[in-house]
């Protein structure tokens, strides 16, 4: 057996699982990334997963590889960095195990990732959001599920992994009424509820019942709504709605769209883009700066507080000879 095996098997057995005690995401993708990679790998070399070498994987190869990517499999960049840092994160626990192979190693770690323009990010206006609730037909058990799940997902900004890994246990209605979770880099934060959140979610919970393990907006049967599935419910109100509010068509509309919207309606409010960062979860201030990048109502209030000079405009005059002779060239 070569080398790569017992290295890719070490690799999420001891350093992702329980060196780093990776979440269930993490492994998911990086395994993902591996088993694209190492099929790339074999219909290029004629070798199968199994008895691939390291130095097979050379930088060419894994060039080729995120090219595939975007070319045939129509990745994203994002998508192509993301599967790049998966291959970078392996071939570091590969160098520290295999000496001998430092050379070509050191060459896949070169690699680069791809730069890319950062698209604007899109959030929902306020008559928007009305028109998104009203689609939600509350005459049916799923739509008042849908509503309470809409409602709290736009109030709160959660993530649709941390909405899916909701219980009732999770949700306190009383005296400083908030919602707990465990979120992304595996971080507890509460977020405090509205009046108007607090009101559906007593109800919906009185119609619910259940005990505190079980899901707070499950499916039919009781179990959790997957990611897809809130997507898929999502899109269906978005199209709906887009009868009653016009600015709705044309627009993709997605649970972290709803999350943007969560942090424009705080930007808006005038709270502090740190503190926005800790209600959301974000792992750094500099990610919540997006925000004030796409917000151009927050430049035009800007740019009328500021005032023009009281200065007349004035002919440049070069202040030598030399410099008057350079600047006529």
């Amino acid at each position: 057996m070569s080398a790569l095996a017992p290295t890719l098997q070490a690799y999420f057995t001891d350093r992702l699982i329980r060196q780093r005690q990776a979440s269930g995401h993490t492994i998911a993708a990086y395994r993902d990334t591996w088993r694209l990679l190492l099929g790339y790998a074999a219909a290029r070399t004629g070798t199968p997963p199994a008895g691939l070498d390291l130095t097979a994987l050379d930088a060419t190869l894994i060039a080729g590889f995120l090219d595939h990517l975007e070319r045939e499999r129509g990745n994203s960049v994002r998508t192509r960095n993301a599967r790049l840092a998966a291959i970078h994160s392996l071939f570091r626990f590969a160098a520290l195990a295999h000496p001998e192979h430092a050379d070509s190693i050191a060459r896949v770690l070169a690699i680069p990732p791809k730069r890319h323009d950062r698209a604007l990010v899109t959030w929902l206006t306020e008559p928007e959001v009305d028109a998104l609730l009203a689609a939600c037909d509350q005459s049916r058990w799923t739509g008042r599920r849908d509503h309470a799940l809409l409602l709290l997902a736009v109030q709160t900004g959660l993530r649709v992994s941390e909405l899916t890994g909701l219980t009732h246990h999770d949700v306190h209605l009383g005296a400083g009424a908030h919602v707990a979770c465990h979120g992304k880099g595996r971080k507890d934060r509460i977020t405090p509820l509205t009046s108007g959140t607090v009101t559906v979610l007593r109800d919906w919970l009185r119609e619910r019942g259940g005990e505190p393990d079980t899901p707070l907006f499950p499916t039919r049967r009781g179990g959790r709504l997957s990611r897809d599935a809130i997507e898929h419910r999502i899109t269906h109100y978005a199209a709906k709605a887009a009868d009653s509010c016009p600015t709705l068509h044309g627009k993709k509309i997605t649970a972290h769209v709803l999350r943007h919207t969560t942090a424009m309606r705080l930007l808006h409010a005038g709270v502090d883009t740190s503190v926005i960062a800790l209600w959301l979860g974000h792992v750094s201030v500099d990610t919540t700066q997006i925000y004030l990048h796409a917000d151009l109502e927050l430049k035009e209030k800007a740019l009328a507080r500021t005032r023009l000079p009281s200065t007349r405009p004035a002919r440049y005059q070069p202040p030598d000879r030399l410099l008057a002779w350079l600047e006529g060239l």
